[in-house]
């Protein structure tokens, strides 16, 4: 019983965290276009875009900056390139956009933080 509320506090600390970057966003001048964007190849928290720049974006809810950042691994990296890349794939303006890999770290009793270039794509 334990274990299945503690993961459905963590679900909507979570989606709090994604509502709260998504805002921090809209309010920098971009459009979100997309939320929790689900692929065979893995989720991307948020799709973000401004003119011909796509963010790809991560968000992590941790106490600090510096956990936020170490907890987005290779792995998760791989994860979310390869959603990033079927995204783009049905994208009609696909050969125009410019694609950034960023992070919004969402803390405690702060405004979130933006992170650009958190990690660069493959070429």
């Amino acid at each position: 019983m334990t274990d299945t509320l503690a993961r459905r506090k963590a679900y909507r600390r979570g989606h709090r965290g994604e509502w709260l970057a998504a805002l921090a966003l809209m309010l920098k001048g971009y459009r979100i276009v997309a939320r929790r964007y689900r692929t065979k190849l893995g989720e991307i928290d948020l799709i973000a875009r401004r003119g011909d720049l796509v963010l790809i974006v991560e968000v992590k809810a941790r106490p600090t900056l510096v956990a936020a950042m170490q907890a987005v691994a290779c792995s998760s990296e791989r994860r979310i390139e390869g959603a990033a890349d079927l995204w783009l794939s049905r994208q009609p303006d696909y050969g125009q956009l410019s694609v950034r890999f960023d992070m919004v770290a969402v803390m405690p009793r702060r405004w979130p933080v933006h992170v650009e270039n958190v990690f660069y794509g493959r070429n």
